[in-house]
């Protein structure tokens, strides 16, 4: 049998996290075998202790451990990879206060279905997504999704140039970057 592999994490620097410590340490995870941190967001850049524990803290026949899934993950998308890459290595997950441990039969079948209920309503988001673009697109030009009108006046431009203005002049005249610029000349 593998190691109990501990990982905690709160949002922000004034969060403290002995709450998690001591049910991890309970549930057996040895301190030396603890990945800490204090993060936020909802994806997994910024995590560098998640990461090192995914790259290098675990192996075959290991279990990692956690108080809440949201602890371990931010997002569903989240949670799906982190539990590919713990699948892919054989390593199992245990989850303190939702009663899950992927180590057996039951919570394998527990966080599957989790797991498919959490992308039904993603992919039942998204469809209600795409239908509201597609009816403020048959909208036409009362479509939120027709992009912000121009606000470089192309002919002033042009103008301005042909009167002798450097690109950087005009930029700065008319309060634009010189890309831009650039870009309304060779159109």
């Amino acid at each position: 049998m593998g190691e109990l592999i501990g990982y905690a994490r709160v949002s922000s620097a004034g969060q403290k996290l002995d709450i998690q410590i001591a049910a991890l340490t309970g549930a057996g995870v040895h301190h030396d075998h603890l990945y800490t941190e204090k993060a936020s967001g909802t994806k997994r850049t910024g995590r560098a202790a998640l990461e090192d524990m995914l790259a290098r803290g675990i192996r075959k026949g290991d279990t990692v451990v956690v108080t809440r899934l949201d602890r371990l993950a931010r997002s569903s998308r989240d949670l799906h990879n982190i539990a590919h890459i713990l699948e892919k290595k054989g390593v199992g997950l245990k989850v303190l206060e939702q009663d899950i441990d992927t180590t057996t039969s039951a919570g394998r079948l527990f966080f599957s279905m989790l797991s498919a209920i959490s992308t039904f309503e993603t992919e039942i988001r998204k469809d209600r997504q795409r239908e509201g673009i597609d009816a403020a697109l048959a909208k036409g030009d009362d479509s939120p999704f027709k992009g912000r009108p121009a606000t470089i006046d192309d002919a002033q431009v042009k103008a301005m140039k042909a009167e002798g203005l450097t690109p950087t002049a005009i930029a700065q005249e008319l309060g634009i970057a010189r890309s831009s610029v650039y870009r309304y000349l060779s159109a």
